[in-house]
């Protein structure tokens, strides 16, 4: 929390659930809020539109793609930062993330201080 100003909300999406349960466990130690979806689906029925906040998510997932999410996003006018994390790290995946606007992009395994402080940038907090 800033000044009284409550942390939005930390979005992620990932299909392993244990990458899941490590950044919820990681995300809510450092002070923020944090829910967790298993697919894009899961994630776009959950009502994310009444709490405002950033998405983290993974690349390669089942059912769909973190780029796929974040062009759903976009082409519904939600402007919420992304950050797109992923084990597959390739110049061709880091370029694409750039051109779709990423707040962050980070390779797995990454640092929990690189990963937290690229949400409290992409957050502006």
């Amino acid at each position: 929390m800033i000044k009284n100003k409550p942390f939005p909300m930390v979005y992620v999406v990932d299909d392993d659930e244990s990458v899941r349960k490590a950044l919820k466990r990681l995300i809510i130690s450092a002070g923020m809020f944090a829910e967790v979806f298993g697919s894009m689906e899961e994630f776009i029925q959950s009502g994310f539109q009444d709490n405002p906040g950033c998405l983290v998510t993974d690349v390669h997932m089942l059912g769909g793609t973190g780029f796929a999410l974040k062009s759903y996003l976009d082409a519904a006018g939600y402007t919420m930062p992304v950050i797109f994390i992923t084990a597959h790290d390739s110049k061709e995946t880091r370029k694409k993330a750039e051109n779709a606007g990423a707040a962050a992009y980070l390779p797995k395994p990454f640092d929990d201080q690189v990963f937290l402080n690229a949400i409290k940038e992409a957050c502006k907090c």
